[in-house]
């Protein structure tokens, strides 16, 4: 596999007005490029600037940058995103709405399959993608969502509602509570049922 750190900016489709230096992630990897000879990026990505997950992190603490080492290979004739994601983030308790710190610790591999005929080339374990359903873009080149892939996966590990283990919901009571009605509601039936 080959290292193509000096050529990153190249696979990169930044704003015109913006320039990138060696350690930025790339938004895109060209396939036709690097499908067949290797890709690799290793560097630390803060995890604001995932535009879905930024919705989700905490504003009362501040969150840290994740370590990131990907890797687009072939293998079997199938082609693969393998990445290694670590450091945690800071979302929001869904219980006492305070800073809860989410593990993102983990490997990843993604099969990425030219068509739905590649299937049966890989493991029932394995998670794969379609590259047609990935790579909506029309242009010159296929390239590779590699950031979008990489924030998918990081959406997934992330729970829906986060919550401490042993935090209890803060309620504040205000005035009094109301007394629960001790009347029967199917009462009425009763009297009604002996008149029919």
């Amino acid at each position: 596999m080959s290292n193509p750190k000096a050529s990153i900016a190249a696979d990169v489709r930044p704003d015109s007005s913006q320039a990138l230096d060696s350690a930025t992630m790339p938004e895109t990897i060209s396939l036709d490029k690097w499908a067949d000879s290797g890709f690799e990026w290793t560097g630390e990505v803060a995890p604001a600037t995932f535009s879905r997950l930024t919705t989700l992190l905490s504003d009362e603490h501040q969150q840290s940058n994740l370590q990131l080492n990907a890797t687009l290979y072939r293998r079997n004739n199938v082609l693969h995103l393998a990445f290694t994601l670590t450091g945690e983030v800071w979302l929001t308790c869904q219980r006492c709405l305070q800073p809860i710190a989410i593990d993102l610790t983990d490997n990843y591999n993604i099969a990425l399959l030219d068509d739905e005929s590649q299937i049966n080339m890989v493991n029932e374990e394995q998670d794969y993608l379609v590259l047609d359903e990935v790579i909506t873009e029309p242009a010159p080149e296929r390239l590779l969502p590699f950031k979008k892939l990489v924030e998918d996966e990081i959406l997934l590990k992330a729970p829906m509602a986060p919550k401490h283990d042993d935090c209890e919901m803060g309620v504040e009571q205000v005035g009094d509570i109301p007394e629960e009605e001790t009347e029967n509601p199917f009462a009425a039936l009763g009297a009604l049922k002996g008149k029919l």
